[in-house]
């Protein structure tokens, strides 16, 4: 198995930046896609991004898509998520989970095919 700590939360104005981290420990040997979401009080766990073993393939949410970047240094073992230009709307607990490899279409945005959750860092972002 594979344990994940996420770091690198924190309170920031609407137009900031924050970036992620979920490094791993464990198995890392194995070849893991990995994903991030987020829970905000009150509402379901949703998908935010993916990324592929070799960081070749990537995925975003709509929401998200064109502020947030994914990436990962395997090196290092850990996945970042870059977030820049923050709204209210991104406030909530983010986690970072694994997934055995790539998925292929809607599946990826699934929280029920990764696993390995992590304890959550929270992102607070104020008007």
């Amino acid at each position: 198995q594979v344990q994940l700590v996420e770091s690198g939360g924190g309170l920031v104005q609407a137009g900031g930046s924050l970036r992620l981290s979920c490094a791993a420990s464990g198995r890392t040997s194995i070849t893991y896609a990995m994903g991030w979401f987020r829970q905000a009080p009150g509402k379901e766990r949703e998908f935010v991004a993916t990324i592929s073993w070799r960081g070749n393939n990537t995925y975003y949410a709509d929401s998200v898509k064109g502020r947030f970047t994914i990436s990962r240094d395997n090196a290092k073992n850990t996945v970042y998520l870059q977030m820049n230009s923050l709204k209210p709307e991104d406030t909530a607990a983010y986690y970072c989970a694994a997934a055995r490899s790539w998925i292929d279409g809607t599946a990826r945005q699934d929280k029920y095919n990764y696993w390995g959750w992590g304890q959550g860092t929270q992102v607070t972002v104020s008007s």
